[in-house]
């Protein structure tokens, strides 16, 4: 007789690999489980929570027997915190899930076969890492930190370990120092972000103090911005984001997308003719413009629009390498069609979302592209977010 379940029943599962967004994955009698917070070879027992035809989200609520990676969390806010959901595993296992997570996506997603290796660059410290942080605040609790697992919850932080010690500072200095009568949204968020010097830029919609420049410098670069707008979180592995992303590319017109305080585009105008930034953050394209008049850079342009509004209207022939590193969420929905179109020579895609990556591969490949090389980068240590650089080549533009 075939096994009937309902959320709250309680059966021992084996994890058996890491799977997309960091669950843990397991059979039972006619049913997929997904556990969050495992780690593989665990057998635990679940408690069903979600139940959808032949799949559940679990929840575990006794380790019967840990896998060989597991290891005991450093974080007393572990599996509470919606933040890090890798520090169960030692660092070498979370190095291997991610590259599973990424081939996962390329053939459940993209229906890609890539049989080459994927390798995954550590970071150099997995812990005390991260330069920038978005903290809650519940005004009518007073608690300051991060959201609770699977909620909107706001639960109170004073330490955590992946912020670096500047940020740590930061952190502190702000919890002591909040005014919970200036915000007028119940949960408001601060961001911060620090720069190579110590110094420390803060931003908050619902604060009037000014938002403070901060630099650092990378790749013979230096990168001005603020708490206002986007910039990598682990400084430790910024060059070799870049090296890994543009490598040793170089020819007359080059296209960066999506290109922020102009990250990618600064060394980029150091080896192409001419260079194209795109960017639709008005905040974030004038750190770009501060950034290359800075580089007394003179063969790039940058461009404040929507990229998809960018490619519809672009007339640039003949461009011979495109760089694209979309937000999380995405690019827009004509994005990738209309790169195909353009039928650059080289595409290096830069993602921090494997799934979505995926999805665009597999137009782009429809299109005509090989992939030349797959590369993750570890820029998330403890959490299963994983950067992916992918380089494609167009045998057709080189006819």
């Amino acid at each position: 007789m075939t096994k009937h379940y309902t959320n709250g029943d309680e059966i021992d599962v084996k994890i058996e690999k890491i799977v997309p967004r960091g669950f843990g994955l397991g059979f039972a009698e006619k049913l997929t489980v997904l556990v969050p917070l495992a780690a593989p070879g665990d057998v635990v027992r679940v408690r069903l929570r979600d139940i959808k035809k032949r799949l559940a989200f679990a929840d575990i609520i006794e380790i019967k027997q840990p896998g060989p990676d597991r290891i005991a969390p450093p974080c007393p806010h572990f599996g509470v915190c919606g933040g890090c959901d890798f520090q169960q595993m030692d660092y070498t296992a979370q190095l291997a899930a991610k590259a599973v997570i990424i081939r996962d996506c390329l053939h459940r997603i993209g229906k890609i076969e890539y049989e080459a290796e994927i390798p995954v660059i550590a970071s150099p410290t997995q812990f005390a890492y991260r330069s920038r942080a978005c903290w809650h605040l519940d005004t009518k609790n007073e608690t300051f930190g991060y959201f609770r697992r699977d909620s909107n919850e706001v639960i109170d932080v004073a330490e955590c370990p992946i912020l670096t010690p500047v940020m740590q500072t930061a952190l502190e200095d702000q919890r002591q120092t909040v005014d919970w009568s200036m915000f007028w949204s119940d949960q408001p968020e601060i961001e911060a972000v620090s720069g190579d010097k110590g110094e420390v830029s803060i931003f908050s919609r619902g604060r009037p103090e000014r938002t403070d420049e901060i630099s650092v410098a990378a790749s013979g670069e230096t990168f001005t911005y603020s708490a206002a707008t986007f910039f990598q979180a682990n400084r430790f592995l910024i060059e070799q984001l870049i090296e890994t992303a543009i490598g040793d590319a170089t020819g007359g017109t080059a296209f960066d997308l999506y290109c922020g305080v102009g990250l990618f585009a600064l060394p980029l105008a150091r080896r192409f003719t001419k260079v194209i930034g795109v960017e639709e953050s008005t905040v974030a394209i004038d750190f770009a413009k501060k950034n290359v008049k800075n580089a007394g850079i003179q063969n790039l342009d940058l461009s404040n629009r929507g990229v998809e509004k960018f490619l519809l209207a672009n007339k640039t022939k003949g461009v011979d390498f495109v760089l694209i590193d979309p937000p999380r969420m995405g690019t827009e929905k004509q994005t990738i069609p209309l790169l195909a179109a353009l039928k650059p020579k080289n595409i290096s895609y830069v993602s921090c979302e494997p799934s979505i990556l995926a999805r665009d591969l597999r137009v782009l490949l429809d299109a005509g592209y090989r992939i030349d090389s797959i590369t993750a980068i570890d820029l998330f240590p403890q959490t299963h977010h994983v950067e992916t650089v992918v380089r494609l080549s167009n045998a057709q533009a080189y006819a």
